[in-house]
């Protein structure tokens, strides 16, 4: 039997997967894309019908090399990339570089890494899917006739490395209004008013609200209004009315989205969308585990489908039957609908192997991987088990004219909330009401009047913000995350604790597009847009055709904001660092690397210094404080605060601690595959110590 080759997109998956297959496969990684637009030009000839100019990437000329070694040995190929739009781009390069024939049966995906899923697939190869890999091309035209022929207007008018995005400036344009509306809100004033009553011979005090007045909702706008209605109240008795006792099944939660993973990681794990999607790729791609070997932990994390296969559903409920008692086992299959936009190629996000429990994976897993998993794992398995039941209770209590409201409720059977708690879980109280029945009067112990104030609506934080976006449409699963970076990493907007705040530049930027571009930031018409691509790759509607659609009205646009914007001026901001050649105090400049400081007394003085972090770790050399500072070209390093008096530099941050073998500075180093780690800055001492901890992540 000769060889066959089978190429994925990442080292971690292609491992993985090597260990499933016999020793007639060998497995490489086309570390991503190998093709793309060029990074100089426009790559896109609109004379000639949007036509892409694809060129092979920088640094992937030895790669393709090897794999064109590795096909002409091979008496088939298989182009296993990621089961998305991007991945079947990244086959159909690949077809192309390895000249494999439009009629050969080559593609191959998988939900899950497993070995199972993998050797199924092996078996049941495809045909590239030119659709998809269609539905891919426009977005990339798209995107790249917005970026390059919107970017360097903001580049000449404001500043240099800006950029403005199909996806992204939507996204900017929902911060920058919801700010606007923050900062425009007037708020009212309201009163609630509750009252602690008891039953004379139960002595057991609860609380009610005031709710109407005379059957009609009541609303008090004002302290004289409140008092005037305690005092009828003061006048009047408190009688028990109508008592309703009903029995409530509370469902379980579908299992995980991509939005959804990322807004629940965000709430109960704190991550940010990006180190989500890192951390949910390591446990995608593969990870050893005692007893079970080499496994992908989860299926495909790039998903809007709440869909379940019938496989994992039988898994879940044999284990849920074994673990918790049939009780548990709901009497109806669960079923979960989507949103009408979703995609259903994919399942939800899940557990690839329900055996593999939380417990068991966090004897090999990294810290952030195991609280992910644990997520996903404890999200899945309630998703498939019973209903929560609660026993309610609501009581009507009258006082003349005024109608005041209790609810309680006590949990009767805790169903799937024995193993996952959504927000509204943790936030319900349990009130037990007390035994009352019509017709009883109760004793009022304390009555109160609270003054109140509407509140603006709240800022966004990445996690409402993500679904925001995934509610009108705006981007697919696979743009939640970058496109926060772009946001931050441009500056538009920046992090205030756990919120999301426009900057000056930010509403600088939207403001101009806006007055420009008004298609570009218009929800309706992104999401429209958005469907039209999901078109494509059903083939119903033709690449080239959305493409002109859309730039034809841009082209003019642009035209006009050549020739009406006028050059903005951003003033520095000024810091409390004297220049060392003139005294003045430096400012902060914006430059292709980076932010870095300059005199502002340029050009008689054209002092500038990089802007450095100071690390609370002494230098191994002379003892001072260790800052980081970028090179040039950008590159961060680490460096003596007492230079040049001292020369110490590292490319890598020290981390305090010595060598226990050499007695050299041990330096933090993290690799996916490895880690986090430290290592001895000695390159002839081969010491290194593991640690577990959170992934090393450029939040900004």
């Amino acid at each position: 039997m000769g060889q066959k080759l089978v190429i994925v997109e990442s080292p971690a998956k292609a491992k993985t997967i090597k260990k499933y297959l016999g020793k007639n496969y060998v497995v490489e990684a086309s570390m991503g894309h190998i093709r793309d637009l060029p990074k100089s030009q426009l790559g896109v000839d609109i004379e000639n019908n949007y036509e892409p100019k694809y060129i092979t990437i920088r640094g992937k000329g030895e790669l393709i090399k090897k794999l064109k070694k590795e096909a002409k040995k091979s008496e088939k190929v298989y182009l296993a990339t990621d089961p998305d739009r991007e991945g079947e781009a990244i086959s159909w390069h690949l077809a192309n570089i390895l000249k494999i024939d439009g009629s050969e049966k080559c593609r191959i995906e998988f939900n899950e890494v497993t070995k199972n899923a993998v050797k199924s697939a092996i078996k049941n190869p495809r045909l590239i899917n030119e659709n998809v890999f269609d539905a891919q091309q426009a977005r990339r035209v798209l995107d790249r006739l917005v970026g390059y022929k919107i970017s360097p207007i903001l580049w000449r008018k404001v500043r240099w490395g800006l950029s403005a995005g199909r996806v992204q400036s939507v996204a900017l344009k929902i911060i920058c209004d919801r700010e606007k509306e923050i900062k425009e809100f007037i708020p009212k004033e309201y009163w609630s008013i509750e009252c602690e009553v008891y039953k004379n011979s139960l002595k057991e005090k609860f609380s009610i609200k005031l709710h109407n007045k005379k059957g009609k909702k009541i609303e008090i706008s004002s302290k004289e209004e409140n008092d005037a209605i305690i005092k009828e109240l003061k006048q009047g008795n408190f009688v028990v009315g109508n008592i309703k006792n009903t029995e409530k099944n509370k469902n379980p939660l579908p299992p995980f989205t991509t939005s959804t993973l990322q807004q629940e990681a965000y709430r109960k794990l704190n991550f940010s969308t990006k180190k989500t999607m890192s951390v949910a790729q390591e446990l995608y791609e593969g990870i050893e585990i005692k007893g079970f070997g080499t496994v992908g932990l989860i299926t495909y994390m790039r998903t809007d489908s709440v869909r379940v296969s019938d496989e994992a559903q039988e898994a879940s409920k044999q284990y849920i039957k074994d673990t918790f008692g049939n009780e548990y086992i709901p009497d109806v299959k669960r079923v979960y609908k989507g949103k009408k936009n979703s995609q259903d190629a994919h399942e939800a996000i899940r557990p690839s192997n329900v055996e593999i429990t939380p417990e068991i994976a966090k004897q090999t897993l990294k810290d952030t991987q195991f609280k992910l998993y644990s997520l996903i794992w404890n999200r899945f398995m309630a998703s498939q088990m019973a209903s929560c039941i609660l026993n309610s209770t609501s009581i009507n209590i009258n006082n003349n004219d005024y109608t005041f409201k209790a609810s309680g409720s006590v949990v009767k059977f805790d169903g799937f909330t024995k193993v996952y708690k959504s927000e509204s879980d943790e936030e319900s109280k349990t009130l037990k009401i007390p035994d009352l029945k019509s017709g009883d009067e109760l004793k009022e112990n304390n009555t109160e009047g609270k003054q109140h104030f509407t509140q603006p609506p709240p800022k966004f934080s990445e996690a409402s913000l993500v679904k925001t976006l995934e509610e009108n449409g705006i981007g697919r699963p696979s743009t939640y995350a970058p496109t926060i970076s772009t946001l931050l990493d441009r500056k538009y907007i920046e992090r205030n604790k756990k919120v999301l705040d426009p900057t000056e530049l930010g509403h600088i930027v939207n403001n101009l597009i806006s007055e420009y571009f008004k298609q570009i930031v218009d929800v309706e018409f992104t999401a429209e847009m958005e469907s039209k691509l999901d078109n494509v790759e059903e083939g119903t509607a033709e690449w080239k055709k959305i493409v002109d659609e859309f730039f034809t009205p841009l082209k003019e646009a642009i035209e006009i904001a050549e020739k009406e914007i006028a050059k903005i001026t951003i003033e520095d901001k000024v810091t409390d660092i004297p220049c060392d050649k003139c005294g003045r105090l430096m400012v902060v400049k914006h430059g292709r690397f980076g932010d870095f400081l300059a005199c502002p007394g340029y050009p008689e003085c054209e002092n500038t210094k990089p802007i450095a972090k100071e690390l609370d770790v002494p230098c191994p050399k002379c003892g001072k404080k260790i800052l980081e500072k970028r090179s040039r070209k950008g590159r961060t390093f680490y460096g003596c605060s007492g230079y040049p008096e001292c020369d110490f530099v590292s490319w890598f941050e020290p981390s305090g601690e010595k060598c226990p073998e050499c007695n050299d500075i041990l330096v933090k180093r993290y690799t996916k595959t490895k880690g986090n780690y430290l290592e001895c800055a000695n390159k002839e001492c081969k010491y290194r110590k593991e640690l577990k901890e959170e992934a090393k992540e450029e939040e900004n």
